[in-house]
């Protein structure tokens, strides 16, 4: 196994993975400036994948660097986390999030956040088993229908 940033050639293994993430509901417009995002080196988005031997991708995290007041370094949020379906429960979701460990670390971040739905109990047992204490709840507001 290997994780490293995407990479522009990565488009066409990354966009199955996107949809299939994205439960097929997201429109082409949206997939499309997602990816220019990730590729963007005037873009505080990013994307990490982990690929198997042969250089197929099997997972994708997506994190956002931003400001917050009471720090000078960045904070980031971890938006998505998705693995084949025919590649999960063999580490490489973990991997990824101990990756992206290792690079706030060395970028001097001061936290890694995210949100996963109390129903979403894949989700919630991987984040059991990081040993990581979700401590705070998640409020949204809709401003769009």
């Amino acid at each position: 196994m290997m994780i490293r940033f995407l990479e522009r050639k990565d488009h066409d293994q990354w966009l199955p993975l996107f949809q299939a993430n994205c439960l097929h509901q997201i429109a082409d417009d949206v997939s499309a400036e997602t990816w220019r995002r990730i590729t963007s080196p005037k873009e505080n988005v990013y994307g990490l994948g982990v690929f198997n031997n042969d250089g197929q991708l099997l997972g994708f995290l997506h994190y956002i660097l931003h400001p917050t007041t009471g720090f000078i370094n960045y904070s980031c949020y971890m938006q998505d986390l998705y693995v084949d379906e025919n590649h999960r429960r063999l580490g490489h979701a973990k991997l990824l999030i101990w990756e992206l460990h290792e690079v706030g670390k060395r970028e001097k971040w001061n936290w890694i956040y995210w949100f996963a739905e109390n129903d979403n109990i894949a989700s919630q047992n991987l984040y059991k088993t990081l040993g990581i204490k979700m401590n705070f709840s998640l409020h949204m507001l809709q401003t769009q229908e």
